[in-house]
């Protein structure tokens, strides 16, 4: 009775711990981005006089979750090292040891945490801050960047609009032909600066060379005059192929939920969808790689205080925290430019952690 009593007090007690150290490192993170993010925007924001502070403080708030999301396998990490570190140095873990108790017994709660967490991020915080880093952009493109051309893309295409010397355009192309970025089934619709219809391009095709939209077999229809065609009709613009993929760059503003569909459009209209594929593994992957993160920070902290070494086992922990990110994110680089699939791109780095974190327990077990 007592044995199986003592167990469930005991994972009440280190989950409370871990939790408390986890949420108070987080947000201590959180606290100091928010504070570096916002003296950016706000130099940003100086040269311009009608852009106020309580808009800039609600700029960070809005960057925020996703920067959350990006240092919260280190949070995790650091948490978990300063609480078995807390325990070995109370001498707690050698009362659990003594109690008959694995190190796997005494990490199952920690680790039942951090998939939780990992959970949570897919579920919550990632739709979450998709809608916010969004809301976040549209701020900055128009009060900081001040750009006047916006692209937007959904299940009827690609949409862009754009400034003219009488009033701006709106172009539509119900489907890319990539990697030249090829428009084909166009549309431009013109407006004049009180948003007065002008007249509206048809073509095929079109394409985006030397600083203008070239229209191949045109048809011009202008309100009061008849249809009128054009083997070619060119039209300046200031926007460049990089500008363009650039807004497609960004799978971080389309929520979880929302990543399966967004993969079939831009299959469906000839868009690379690589790099949005991989995103949405990397969210699957997440759960494993915060376990991993917790195991890796036992083995180097799970040791007695007698033995030594403590500061330099805490170093190489979170030498190996920042070796896992950056591994990460070179293999969703790779995976982004063709050279490795998503799935093994997205959960190679969390695997061989998870590996490296379970040999490490064995063997300290062992020992």
């Amino acid at each position: 009775m007592i044995r199986q009593f003592f167990p469930s007090t005991l994972s009440r007690y280190l989950s409370r711990t871990y939790i408390l150290g986890f949420l108070s490192l987080f947000f201590v993170l959180l606290g100091i981005v928010y504070l570096f993010d916002t003296v950016e925007l706000y130099r940003r924001a100086a040269k311009f006089t009608d852009v106020p502070l309580s808009l800039v403080l609600q700029m960070g708030l809005l960057k925020l979750p996703e920067v959350g999301q990006i240092i919260l396998p280190f949070a995790v990490l650091f948490s978990a090292m300063m609480t078995f570190w807390a325990l070995s140095r109370r001498s707690e873990l050698v009362i659990l040891r003594a109690a008959g108790l694995s190190a796997w017994q005494f990490l199952g709660p920690v680790i039942g945490i951090a998939l939780l967490i990992g959970a949570f991020q897919i579920t919550v915080i990632n739709p979450f801050s998709a809608l916010s880093l969004s809301r976040f952009e549209t701020l900055e493109k128009t009060h900081l960047d001040r750009s006047q051309n916006l692209i937007s893309f959904s299940g009827q295409g690609l949409w862009l609009r754009q400034s003219t010397e009488d009033g701006y355009v709106i172009l539509h192309a119900g489907k890319v032909a990539m990697p030249d970025w090829a428009l084909q089934n166009t549309m431009a619709l013109f407006f004049d600066e009180q948003d007065l219809f002008l007249r509206r391009i048809d073509a095929p095709k079109a394409s985006l060379e030397g600083g203008q939209w070239n229209f191949q077999d045109a048809v011009i229809n202008t309100p009061g005059k008849k249809p009128a065609r054009s083997d070619f009709l060119s039209l300046a613009t200031d926007l460049t192929i990089p500008d363009i993929e650039e807004s497609f760059s960004d799978p971080q503003t389309i929520p979880f939920w929302r990543l399966s569909r967004f993969i079939e459009i831009l299959d469906a209209t000839g868009f690379d969808s690589t790099p949005v594929r991989i995103h949405r593994q990397t969210l699957l992957a997440q759960p494993l790689l915060l376990m991993a993160m917790v195991l890796l920070a036992a083995a180097v902290s799970l040791r007695p205080q007698r033995s030594g070494g403590t500061t330099g086992l805490i170093a190489a922990g979170i030498v190996i925290g920042f070796m896992v990110f950056l591994g990460s994110s070179f293999l969703q680089a790779l995976g982004a430019s063709g050279q490795l699939p998503p799935l093994l791109a997205a959960w190679f780095a969390p695997v061989i952690a998870l590996m490296l974190g379970v040999g490490a327990i064995m063997s300290l077990e062992d020992g």
